[in-house]
């Protein structure tokens, strides 16, 4: 574990160093993630326009959702995407030969060996969004220990969704198109779970697609109003796709066919 996290550290201070090369991105950044959160809060806003709540969430409630969803979505900016599209670059290229070889865990250096801080202003505004949300209500550090356990569980979720897409680029090359679907089904985490219709989507957005353990599940902690089994549904679920994303990639690298080879 020291030795990883020292690993880690080291990739992440290069690729701060790096990109850092280019301080005008930051700007944009910042101003880009300022433009989503608008706009995600005027389509929100519509809902509540007439004083309705949104699937018994009132509006307050429904801005902790999005402000979870804020901060999933720097996350994965952050780490996942600079990391988990190169997968596809490194498979074409036949780079990947030269990561196997590595002495250290390809799956590990696959996934952490990047960093951008242009996702950290989607942070910090969805944190921010998220304290809006939660207002002058009284928090609990049960409810904050519950919010981080479920959140922790939500990025392992989505982590692992995006590493076995990703990794189905060995038999077929190019699957930008796959992750973009993937992308725009993770969009309804923008909404409670309970604004969509009972039956159907729900099921798809809780347990094809586990939107509702990325979003309204912390969100509903940090509310105070989350309970001990979702917990234990939330840290099964991300424990279960974790172990079937690692044997996805151990199985995917029975078929890579070596460039040299």
């Amino acid at each position: 574990m020291r030795r990883a996290l020292a690993m880690m550290a080291l990739f992440w201070s290069t690729s701060i160093a790096a990109e850092l090369e280019y301080r005008a991105n930051f700007t944009f950044s910042i101003l880009s993630s300022a433009i989503n959160l608008f706009t995600g809060v005027f389509t929100l806003a519509l809902f509540f326009r007439h004083g309705a709540a949104l699937g018994g969430w009132s509006w307050a409630e429904a801005v902790v959702v999005l402000g979870m969803f804020t901060i999933l979505q720097g996350v994965a900016a952050a780490f996942f995407q600079p990391n988990l599209n190169r997968i596809v670059d490194h498979v074409r290229q036949g780079t990947l030969d030269f990561v196997l070889l590595k002495p250290i865990d390809t799956q590990f250096w696959l996934s952490t060996r990047r960093l951008s801080p242009w996702g950290l202003p989607d942070i910090a505004l969805g944190s921010a969004m998220a304290a809006y949300g939660v207002g002058t209500a009284p928090v609990t550090a049960l409810a904050v220990i519950m919010a981080l356990a479920c959140f922790v569980c939500s990025v392992a979720i989505l982590y692992s969704i995006w590493f076995m897409m990703a990794t189905t680029t060995v038999w077929f090359v190019q699957v930008s198109n796959v992750t973009e679907v993937l992308r725009a089904l993770l969009d309804a985490g923008r909404f409670p779970i309970d604004a969509f219709p009972a039956g159907t989507y729900r099921f798809i957005f809780t347990f094809v697609v586990p939107v509702a353990f990325m979003t309204s599940v912390p969100a509903h902690a940090l509310l105070g109003k989350g309970s001990l089994l979702s917990l234990v549904f939330a840290v099964a679920i991300a424990i279960a796709l974790l172990l079937a994303s690692r044997a996805w990639f151990r199985y995917a690298l029975r078929d890579y066919t070596s460039a040299s080879s």
